[in-house]
């Protein structure tokens, strides 16, 4: 039986554990970890202090495969599918700017893969809609993209096609933020019950919570794409100081001389994200008016700046060279088709089907 996908998230962050390794393992014997992004636009620092630095913290313990989730992003940009193809190269090179390393990683395109469809109709077949329809990032993403079309079958059966995403590669863990958490829960459960009715195939994969809490946007909403209030990753140092200076800040300072309140403040929550040294030194000085919103700002946008400088000359070396990014998607589809295929022929044995004679 399915259970309720209201569990307090408060209750999922006990169960979330992180994996320990004992010496020096082979990568064949790590645990496995599947993760990915939409190619709906530029990557910006949400995702690089959400996911990317995670990620990369990751590759030495564990045996991981990071996904360019094109079907997904079709799901809710197929009006615009143009774009994806575009946006793939340029987050794939920033994925390896800010530290993927393919020699460590399997960097692959989810399309690339025709596995991942044919375990999402698997899994389709075993999911009650109404599961889906209570899923709370499901009504939080219809209330958010009010303006797209997306009351669709595919939109609303994406978790399955997640589920699916995890379970093809036996992942034993996801990283994952705490609002993912329903998600992965319903994957655990439709792996819990093709188990149940056929073979026990598919491990249940464990969260690896993100320990970085969220980065709001520069208005002190949630960072997104669809409202444009976020600093790319790919921005230019011009465009960087203009957004900061655009920045959310103490709605209770009015004028220089009045003290600051820090805790309010988005470019205060920022320091603490990318200059932790200086985030004292400006606490004191804001209380005590010392120091202005605006030369806050000033000094915020020097130091992104400077935190993203090489990242940027490694990406635009990159994507100079877009025969290597071509390389790197190629070996990883063929190392991620490997592992999928073996899986596919254990599920088609499983419910009965012939095994593809193309295999």
């Amino acid at each position: 039986m399915f259970l309720s996908l209201r569990k307090s998230r408060a209750s999922w962050r006990k169960k979330a554990f992180e994996f320990e390794t004992e010496g020096v393992k082979s990568q064949m014997s790590k645990q496995r970890i599947l993760s990915g992004m939409r190619p709906t636009g530029r990557l910006h620092l949400g995702h690089l202090v959400g996911a990317l630095k995670g990620w990369v913290g990751l590759q030495d313990e564990y045996r991981c495969f990071f996904m360019v989730a094109d079907w997904h992003a079709l799901m809710s940009e197929y009006e615009r599918s143009s774009e994806i193809q575009a946006f793939i190269f340029d987050n794939v090179a920033d994925w390896l700017a800010c530290g993927i390393d393919p020699d460590k990683s399997t960097i692959f395109i989810q399309s690339h893969v025709p596995e991942h469809l044919e375990l999402f109709t698997t899994f389709a077949v075993l999911t009650p809609l109404g599961l889906l329809e209570r899923c709370p990032t499901y009504k939080e993403q219809m209330r958010e993209l009010a303006d797209r079309h997306i009351s669709t079958y595919a939109f609303l059966g994406y978790p399955v096609l997640q589920a699916a995403d995890i379970a093809l590669y036996k992942a034993q863990a996801v990283p994952v933020g705490e609002d993912q958490l329903p998600h992965l829960e319903l994957t655990r459960q439709i792996v819990r019950k093709f188990n149940g009715l056929y073979a026990e195939i598919f491990p249940e994969p464990k969260p690896l919570l993100t320990q970085i809490p969220r980065l709001m946007g520069l208005d002190n909403r949630k960072m997104s794409k669809s409202y444009g209030n976020f600093i790319a990753l790919s921005d230019e140092p011009e465009i960087i100081k203009k957004k900061v200076q655009g920045m959310f800040t103490d709605p209770k300072r009015i004028k220089k001389s009045d003290p600051g309140h820090p805790e309010p403040c988005n470019v205060h929550r920022y320091f603490e994200v990318f200059s932790p040294q200086d985030k004292d030194d400006l606490t004191a000085a804001c209380r005590e008016a010392r120091i202005g919103c605006t030369d806050c700002k000033k000094m915020l946008a020097e130091k992104l700046c400077a935190f993203l400088a090489p990242i940027q000359e490694r990406r635009r070396e990159y994507l100079r060279h877009k025969k290597n990014l071509e390389d790197i998607l190629e070996s990883g589809r063929r190392k991620a088709g490997e592992e999928a295929s073996k899986t596919m022929n254990e599920v088609r044995k499983a419910i009965g089907f012939l095994g593809c004679p193309t295999k």
